[in-house]
């Protein structure tokens, strides 16, 4: 019989998290090419709506030119591609056992479809990597991470294309030749479920059918992610790839039937990722959907024997709201949800709902008994200095909430191995780049536009997570 742990296992990796696309600027040194994320601009909240996740760029042509009039924060970053060693070693005096961020894939493959490397770009996630070994931080790589060539956006329009699936095995090849004796837990595609994200460079200048083309590209990914599994069986028993999603399980907004079985439908398309992921096919409820919504998915030959025989090692995915679904209020669209009316909510409308994190740890464990990490979870806020210091008390909160509902997933049977914050120092916001939505323990003295001096200061919470890191949690307040 199994046992439970009745807290954070001994070797819990406590740890942080951050994207390339979002730290480290540095987006036209050394033979990098442009990505997605570079021609992301800031937009003042007045002109913008948060509740769409507006990720990157738009679904059109014309927004694949830079505006001088406007400010691009994502190609800047925090300088974290000059400033890392010094960044490590904050981590370091923070305790984390852990960190994740990604390669840029722009960085290694500027237009992603050459033949060979950019060998300036690798040597960077050399020293990197080499730095968070030398500093005892385990390294967790995510291969992509919203950091699409934007060469392949334009000529091959994204994962539409079933081309892209060859340039990112070639891609998958280089990462684990050169790291795979370095580089133990693997994330092929951040947050794959975000399909309104545009991650995957879908435009809507070359397609008729935005759902048939976006569910077309999520299949390529999802053959990508199992191609990606199988190059790194040939390394290295003890590499693991895992899927990731984000968490966007979802409550009925009633205990209306209606609601609850809309409820239900809506989920299950949320699962669709990481069923086929695990489980390694295309469950029975997809095909109703496709056919409900007049979507054909063109299958290579190989494909299903692909996505059987490469299933993913383990579950992360990121946490940080709850909605509801209402079946008279809200469609199938998966944004397309209403405010929990039970729950607090952060500036920026984020629902804060500890219980949520418990819920969905043990909503994902009963469904695939495999080991899970949370690899995003924190609190954007709008931080005050005050007298040289960083009170962000409500920072704390948050945490120690969800961290003690963890604990009790933990106790009712969930394995789960590890935890990322979100993040351990401030960084461009992914949705709205901006810098003043901060996650971090550490501040980074910079503006919406890019002005300061990039200086770290710890916060409160830095002191507050290192204990919570040297004692395994053992000073949360239950």
């Amino acid at each position: 019989m199994k046992n439970n742990f009745t807290t954070f296992p001994d070797n819990f990796l406590w740890g942080g998290a951050i994207a390339a696309n979002q730290a480290e600027g540095a987006y036209d040194k050394d033979g990098k090419g442009l990505c997605i994320a570079d021609y992301h601009p800031y937009i003042e909240k007045d002109k913008r709506d948060d509740r769409k996740e507006d990720c990157t760029i738009k679904n059109t042509l014309s927004s694949l030119v830079i505006d001088t009039s406007l400010y691009y924060p994502k190609q800047n970053g925090i300088d974290f591609y000059h400033r890392f060693k010094e960044d490590i070693k904050l981590f370091k005096e923070l305790g984390l056992k852990c960190f994740r961020t990604s390669f840029n894939w722009a960085r290694i493959y500027p237009k992603g479809d050459e033949l060979e490397p950019n060998e300036e770009g690798l040597k960077f996630y050399d020293d990197l990597i080499d730095e968070l070994l030398r500093n005892d931080i385990e390294p967790i790589m995510t291969i992509s991470h919203y950091e699409m060539p934007i060469h392949l956006v334009k000529k091959y329009n994204g994962w539409c294309s079933r081309k892209v699936v060859d340039f990112f095995e070639r891609y998958c090849e280089t990462l684990f030749e050169r790291y795979h004796k370095k580089v133990k837990y693997w994330i092929p595609f951040n947050q794959i479920n975000l399909v309104t994200f545009n991650s995957i460079g879908v435009l809507l200048d070359k397609t008729d059918n935005l759902q048939q083309s976006l569910y077309q590209a999520i299949h390529h990914q999802l053959v990508a992610q199992a191609i990606a599994k199988k190059i790194a069986c040939k390394y290295d028993s003890e590499i693991k790839v895992g899927t990731m999603l984000s968490d966007k399980i979802a409550y009925p907004a009633t205990c209306k039937p209606e609601d609850i079985l809309f409820n239900t439908r809506k989920n299950q398309m949320q699962f669709f990722f990481s069923d086929v992921a695990i489980r390694g096919y295309y469950p029975s409820y997809s095909y109703r959907f496709f056919k409900d919504n007049k979507i054909k998915i063109e299958f290579e030959p190989q494909d299903e024997e692909i996505l059987k025989n490469y299933t993913m090692d383990y579950l992360s995915f990121s946490y940080y709201y709850t909605k509801v679904n209402n079946h008279e209020k809200n469609t199938f669209e998966p944004t397309d949800k209403e405010k929990n009316p039970y729950l607090k909510s952060s500036e920026w409308g984020w629902e804060i709902d500890p219980l949520g994190l418990r819920n969905c740890l043990n909503t994902y464990y009963d469904r695939y008994q495999i080991p899970m990490i949370i690899t995003e979870n924190g609190f954007g806020a709008k931080d005050k200095i005050e007298n040289g210091k960083i009170h962000d008390f409500y920072r704390i909160d948050y945490l120690n909430d969800h961290f003690v509902q963890m604990e009790e997933a933990i106790k009712d049977g969930v394995e789960l191995f590890g935890y990322c914050l979100w993040s351990p120092i401030d960084i461009i916001s992914c949705s709205s780049a901006e810098m003043k939505k901060r996650y971090g323990v550490i501040y980074v003295d910079l503006d919406d536009y890019g002005n300061g001096t990039k200086n770290r200061m710890k916060k409160d919470s830095f002191d507050w997570y290192r204990e919570v890191i040297k004692t395994n949690g053992k000073n949360l307040k239950r």
